[in-house]
């Protein structure tokens, strides 16, 4: 039987706050920025833990933590998906709250970073007992959230559906409907086309222009995705469509390799229809570090921060990283993988998709003024591409990786940003 493809609570021992401040210290260090603006940008501005109780199916009250963290807000309200799983932590939080703050500033998008989570795996809850617990949450949340002030969305194991009890939630409160208080909501309630593929429509966005410098033919190309969710399936679908062959593919239930390209659309039947990966026909189990070494010449990890670290980063084959998750990868598995030669496309820019089409949303809900599809992935290809371009001419100029040439654009913005407004009072 195939191992889980996350880290154990053992392998992943990097604390990601400080991964995403020594991150940040780079670039930090490379533009000379002021101590005051330096200091500001190091820390997260607001932190909020909420422990509140959810009513079970058998009556019974049962006590749940929670978080919601704003990391900035100088460029705009902020913004920042919702995750529920039994591993969240304030640190994780902070850390995903930072990197949002340089997603969205890398991409050029008004917004600040935020993020939140409660501790809970949703897999054992029945569906009534998930929507008691999003709305509680919800509730206790709203004095930070709203559609002029942060924004949330989906992220780990939270869906639309959870989406829409939220804004419901805001909107019973309000006395009418708020539907640009959350984006990644079901199109009945205000939601955007386009936005489910976002994520993983990015991923395969960069991984052409990648290959387009780096003198790649897509087609020519193998590729293991570590995280069979929805932005590793969408992004795996959208890159087979491209040319790449797909040969390995994990989720939480098993990892799997095949000699020959997986046709991704059967192995998310086969999903569907047991529940994971293993035991796919054709296809022998491989272990998560198995999966993260395979020899392939692209890696995509898509499932959780802190999966190639300074233990395994020497394993790692593939020359070309593709960070579908949020901070896969620790600060000294980046210099290893540097020296090694590796191009690493950081997450964020490899993943803004989902937060640009999370823009898409909330200027829609905004005016009451829906696009259609094509005009959405269009636009979103269209600054997946340029926030990439910048990235890669800023690498080059300064003779850093993509990972520092994006953050000196994100860092540089959100700075301009910080000082232009000033301290009040």
């Amino acid at each position: 039987m195939a191992q889980s493809t996350l880290a154990t609570p053992a392998e992943a021992v990097e604390d990601p706050w400080l991964n995403a401040q020594r991150q940040y210290d780079l670039a930090a260090d490379l533009l000379g920025l002021k101590p005051g603006v330096r200091a500001f940008l190091r820390e997260a501005q607001r932190q909020l833990i909420v422990a509140f109780p959810v009513k079970m199916d058998d009556g019974s009250f049962r006590m749940f933590e929670g978080y919601r963290v704003q990391h900035n807000l100088a460029r705009g309200p902020a913004k920042g998906g919702i995750r529920y799983h039994p591993g969240v932590t304030l640190s994780e939080v902070k850390a995903l709250a930072m990197w949002m703050t340089w997603k969205c500033a890398a991409a050029g998008i008004p917004f600040g970073g935020a993020k939140g989570g409660v501790v809970v795996d949703p897999k054992k809850l029945s569906m009534g007992e998930l929507e008691r617990l999003t709305r509680r949450y919800a509730a206790e949340i709203s004095v930070l959230i709203g559609p002029d002030r942060d924004i949330p969305a989906p992220d780990v194991n939270t869906t639309p559906q959870v989406m829409a009890w939220i804004m419901d939630t805001m909107s019973m409160s309000a006395g009418h409907s708020i539907p640009a208080a959350v984006t990644g909501k079901p199109i009945a309630v205000g939601g955007s086309q386009g936005r489910n593929e976002a994520t993983g429509r990015g991923v395969a966005v960069v991984a052409l222009r990648a290959c387009t410098h780096l003198g790649r033919d897509p087609r020519q190309s193998t590729v293991a995705v570590q995280g069979f969710g929805n932005a590793g399936s969408i992004a795996a679908r959208l890159m087979e469509a491209d040319g790449f062959r797909i040969h390995a593919v994990s989720d939480t239930g098993g990892a799997i390799w095949s000699d020959k390209p997986l046709t991704v659309l059967e192995v998310l039947e086969h999903k569907r229809t047991t529940g994971s990966v293993a035991g796919f026909p054709g296809t022998r189990a491989i272990s998560n570090a198995e999966l993260l070494a395979a020899p392939v010449d692209v890696l995509v990890p898509a499932a959780l921060e802190n999966q190639i670290t300074g233990r395994n980063a020497g394993a790692i084959q593939a020359s070309l990283i593709l960070e579908a998750a949020n901070g896969p990868v620790s600060p000294e598995a980046d210099e290893i993988l540097a020296q090694k030669g590796v191009t690493l496309v950081p997450d964020i820019i490899a993943n803004a998709g989902g937060v640009t089409v999370s823009y898409f949303e909330w200027v829609q809900d905004l005016q009451s003024f829906f696009w259609e599809e094509k005009e959405i992935n269009e636009r979103l290809e269209h600054i997946m591409n340029a926030s990439f371009e910048a990235s890669w001419e800023a690498s080059q100029r300064l003779g850093v990786s993509l990972r520092l040439g994006a953050y000196t654009i994100a860092v540089q913005r959100v700075a301009e940003a910080t000082s232009a407004r000033g301290i009040y009072p």
